[in-house]
């Protein structure tokens, strides 16, 4: 219980994240490497695990036909996340409809290869000092979405294969059962567990854009994130390219909400932006109300956005968003303020 409890917590915060290291990576996006071999052992592990009734064979199992036979993608991810076997055969044995049904979803990431080179193509040429991680898509315990290592961007792809099939509703005696056993109101945990759900899953067709973010991560060149401001630019700008090579958003709900009450976040974000203190912007999801958590991605994806649309030189634009040492005199000049003076 313990491990699913940091497992549930993982899941609120650590969704989208990348792990602050740096990893071995090209400057030709031609050379990047996209890896689902892992996927498919996973599958194979998860069938003849199942036909087993002896708990330490279905662990023997895992560990010898997933773990074991697994890329150095997924090795580092079960450094980093998974931590063994049988955490895996606990995750799987708690959702156990969850993982069936987004079976067919994680079968279909080597399909969005094309997509994902072309972002990459599309990101050295705004970019032309940009470089490449290999990436590797592998089946964790519903903790993260993406994070690195030495060898490159890993990709927890049971958390990309929504469909109108999937099974959600485990995820309820899921959360309530590791961190929310306090919470009497069922009708209050329901809500945060489908907040965090729409927020954390997404359908296989968002993994160009989810690879596409996570790639600008690995390209940042700042020196400190200690400011509200710092953190959501460091996010935000991230969407704001990752829009540009891949096509797409990957916070829908977070723009439509920001669009709507734009001038209003601004007015609360400036109040907080200088400070330390993320509770109200950002991996938020178990205390929010009636608002998408992580509006500072949005503060951060506006201030990158009008960053790019005021500068006379774009490529510069897109250094300078992803180099930037100074992030107040970044707001400045993206003139972003400007647009609530009146």
């Amino acid at each position: 219980m313990k491990q699913l409890i940091t497992t549930a917590l993982c899941f609120v915060v650590g969704v989208l994240s990348v792990s602050a290291q740096t990893p071995k990576v090209n400057d030709d996006p031609k050379k990047a490497k996209f890896v689902t071999s892992d996927i498919d052992n996973f599958w194979r592990a998860f069938d003849l695990a199942a036909k087993e009734t002896d708990r330490e064979r279905k662990i023997a199992v895992y560990q010898a036909e997933y773990i074991d036979k697994g890329s150095v993608g997924l090795k580092d991810f079960v450094r980093l996340r998974i931590k063994s076997a049988g955490n895996l055969l606990m995750a799987v044995e708690s959702l156990p409809r969850f993982y069936a049904s987004v079976r067919p979803q994680t079968l279909r990431v080597k399909e969005m290869e094309k997509r994902m080179r072309k972002s990459f193509n599309n990101f050295k040429k705004i970019y032309p000092e940009a470089v490449f991680p290999d990436v590797y898509f592998v089946i964790g315990i519903t903790d993260t979405g993406g994070t690195a290592s030495d060898n490159g961007l890993l990709i927890g792809t049971e958390l990309y294969g929504l469909s109108p099939n999937i099974a959600r509703d485990e995820f309820f005696g899921f959360f309530k059962s590791a961190f929310l056993k306090n919470e009497k109101d069922d009708a209050r945990v329901r809500d945060i567990t489908e907040r965090l759900l729409n927020t954390a899953l997404k359908p296989t067709e968002k993994i160009p854009s989810i690879v596409a973010h996570e790639s600008c991560h690995f390209n940042q060149k700042y020196s400190e994130l200690k400011t509200l401001l710092a953190k959501s630019i460091q996010e935000g700008a991230c969407d704001f390219i990752a829009e540009k090579i891949a096509g797409e958003t990957i916070n829908p709900t977070q723009k439509i909400y920001g669009d709507r009450n734009e001038a209003t976040l601004w007015q609360e974000f400036q109040a907080e932006m200088m400070g330390a203190n993320f509770r109200s912007w950002m991996y938020n999801g178990m205390t929010v109300k009636d608002k998408p958590m992580d509006l500072g991605y949005y503060m951060g994806y506006k201030i990158s956005h009008s960053y790019y649309q005021n500068a006379k030189d774009k490529r510069q634009a897109i250094k300078d968003i992803l180099e930037t040492k100074d992030f107040p005199a970044f707001l400045e000049k993206s003139r972003y303020r400007e647009k609530f003076a009146k």
